[in-house]
Formats: C-alpha cells, sequence, structure tokens
C-alpha cells in the first residue's frame, strides 16, 4: 500500500494542544493523527458496515 500525504490547515492553538496530547501518548503529531483517523473509520464502520474501495 502507497503512502499518501496530506495537507491540512489547522489552528495554531489546537496544533499546539495536539503536540501536546500526542506528547503525553508518546507519539508524534502525524502517528496521533493516524491513530485518531483509524478510530474514526472503526467506528464509522460499526455503525454502518465495512466500507468497501473499489
Amino acid at each position: 500500500m502507497a503512502i499518501k500525504s496530506l495537507s491540512i490547515r489547522i489552528d495554531e492553538e489546537l496544533l499546539n494542544k495536539l503536540h501536546v496530547v500526542a506528547d503525553y501518548e508518546g507519539r508524534s503529531a502525524n502517528s496521533q493523527i493516524l491513530i485518531l483517523i483509524r478510530n474514526c473509520v472503526e467506528q464509522f464502520e460499526k455503525e454502518h458496515g465495512t466500507i468497501e474501495i473499489k
């Protein structure tokens, strides 16, 4: 599977808070975001079924 890049706009205060959470969890901000995205997709699939990618 290829690794893709995604650029987001985020205000400075929220980014700083993300870094605090990530540091607390022993992760980089990037890794923390990946965890959050995986959790979101997992929860969606629990409620709506597996997402099929064609």
